[in-house]
């Protein structure tokens, strides 16, 4: 008989810890004036270059409409730059502005530092090296999904 855990098993705890990690970070905020809309359109951009609100739209299943009023918002407030397309000027392309890329970092810099703290105060240094040797398996497993 074996100790290790099977896939099902392996699979099912990661689940429920991910989801909850998940939650507790949309729960706990972080200074910052964007919605989740728009942090994940800005965030989308941000990856995947310069592209189309119709191609965000469907990247990110939701409407064509909902992803206009939120790009809309993040141009409003210079954080998005449209420009005709180079390849067909009926259309747009979007892509992020220098503020959009700062105000990313500057979460993802927030972010970074309440986990840290929380690291630091309650997981010792053996947990936080297996945290650090699991952290390259979740992503090669994330995208791998």
């Amino acid at each position: 008989m074996t100790d290790d855990p099977g896939a099902e098993d392996v699979a099912a705890a990661l689940l429920v810890s991910m989801s909850l990690f998940r939650r507790r970070m949309r729960q706990v905020p972080v200074q910052e004036e964007l919605t989740l809309p728009e942090t994940a359109a800005l965030s989308r951009l941000d990856r995947s270059g310069p592209t189309t609100a119709s191609a965000m739209a469907r990247a990110e299943q939701i409407s064509p409409q909902s992803m206009g009023a939120t790009l809309g918002a993040l141009e409003a407030r210079g954080l998005v730059d449209r420009r005709p397309d180079p390849e067909d000027g009926r259309r747009v392309v979007l892509s992020v502005t220098e503020a959009g890329r700062a105000l990313l970092r500057d979460k993802r810099t927030a972010r970074i530092r309440q986990i840290a703290q929380v690291l630091a105060s309650e997981f010792s240094a053996e947990e936080q090296r297996h945290l650090m040797a699991a952290a390259p398996l979740i992503e090669r497993l994330a995208q791998h999904l």
